[in-house]
């Protein structure tokens, strides 16, 4: 006795979604244990942040990390007075300026920049260089600054565990904040 051969025809994009769900099927106990067993990264000691504004039209944005101050002396003795500091820890700070502006009276074209600084008792110069990618200041080229621009710092009451940049309504239109332990430096930022 013959039994009756019955096929189903199967419509021809439901066969590569059938082949897909099948190795799915099988390859999803792989992925799981893959991604289970990956160790979770250690938290950075110096976070990564960020500070961003708008002045007129211009946006502008720091990505630094930020080290704390853990009981430690921070300028002229961690951070050393009159050395090109990277203005944070691990990779160098970068700032971007999608408008020209002037940044301490000096007029900086849009771009991307590294951001260094040497910090003195009585005012800091603020360093915008041309080099990107770089790990803290040990590569810094001076020769790759394209402004070099002095600010007064001032001792505040407050103390700031984080190194902190921030922006803020100033006396003279906005500032870039860099603030630490209890030093502070406000840098004006305005757009033509």
């Amino acid at each position: 006795m013959t039994l009756p051969t019955r096929l189903v025809a199967l419509p021809a994009v439901a066969i590569p979604t059938l082949a897909l769900a099948l190795l799915l099927a099988v390859l999803a106990p792989a992925v799981k244990a893959q991604v289970e067993s990956v160790p979770a990264p250690e938290a950075r000691a110096s976070p990564m942040a960020l500070a961003a504004t708008t002045v007129g039209d211009a946006y502008i944005k720091v990505v630094y990390s930020s080290p704390r101050k853990r009981d430690r002396q921070i300028f002229g003795g961690l951070v050393p007075f009159g050395e090109t500091w990277r203005t944070g820890a691990n990779e160098a700070t970068e700032i971007i300026f999608t408008r020209d502006v002037m940044l301490g009276g000096d007029h900086v074209e849009a771009g991307i920049y590294s951001l260094f600084t040497i910090p003195g008792e009585k005012e800091w110069t603020i360093l915008l260089n041309s080099e990107l990618g770089m790990w803290g200041e040990f590569t810094h080229d001076p020769e790759k600054d394209v402004h070099r621009i002095t600010v007064p710092s001032r001792q505040i009451d407050a103390t700031h565990e984080a190194f902190t940049v921030s922006f803020r309504d100033g006396s003279a239109g906005h500032e870039m904040v860099l603030a630490w332990d209890r030093t502070e430096v406000a840098v004006p930022v305005m757009v033509h």
